[in-house]
């Protein structure tokens, strides 16, 4: 099942509303990998932000330009080893965002499903959180409470990563 073809809803491709269904297959899946996980309450920006990543990891993964459900299960272990700590993932995030802009179509249309996935860039990059500082350790010794323990201002993509990641170990 093909997602980024240039067909309208009713299949006849002459200039109607363009849906962005692999975008939003990947959000989709990535939706319920988080909420299986039972990581963060859906409402939250920490959810969001891992959502975000997970999906723009989903979506730029699929070289093939095709998301199909039967697959998913097959994919984890790629998604897994792209979200994992050691990984450049910024970087590959970018480098995809520019082929598939490279790739765009010539005729100056805009893909959707692009666009959905750069504003989601754009938002993980812009929005910071305020999340516990794992680098500091208070007085030497652990916080009872990490509510009590100091905090830092984090890029939502570098608190959202690591959470879609141990969602994806968690399915």
């Amino acid at each position: 099942m093909l997602h980024r073809g240039r067909e309208g809803t009713d299949g006849s491709g002459g200039g109607e509303l363009i849906v962005p269904m692999a975008w939003l297959y990947a959000e989709y899946i990535a939706d319920e990998l988080l909420r299986s996980g039972d990581l963060m309450p859906p409402t939250s920006f920490e959810f969001r932000a891992g959502r975000d990543a997970l999906a723009l990891t989903v979506f730029l993964s699929d070289t093939d330009g095709e998301l199909s459900g039967i697959r998913v299960v097959t994919q984890l272990e790629t998604w897994l080893s792209l979200t994992a700590y050691d990984q450049p993932w910024q970087e590959w995030v970018e480098d995809r965002l520019a082929d598939l802009t490279a790739d765009a179509d010539p005729s100056g249309r805009t893909d959707p499903d692009l666009e959905l996935a750069r504003a989601a860039w754009r938002w993980l990059q812009e929005t910071e959180l305020l999340a516990p500082d794992l680098n500091a350790v208070p007085g030497g010794g652990a916080v009872a409470d990490e509510d009590e323990g100091p905090k830092v201002w984090t890029p939502a993509w570098q608190l959202g990563l690591p959470l879609s990641h141990l969602a994806i170990h968690l399915f």
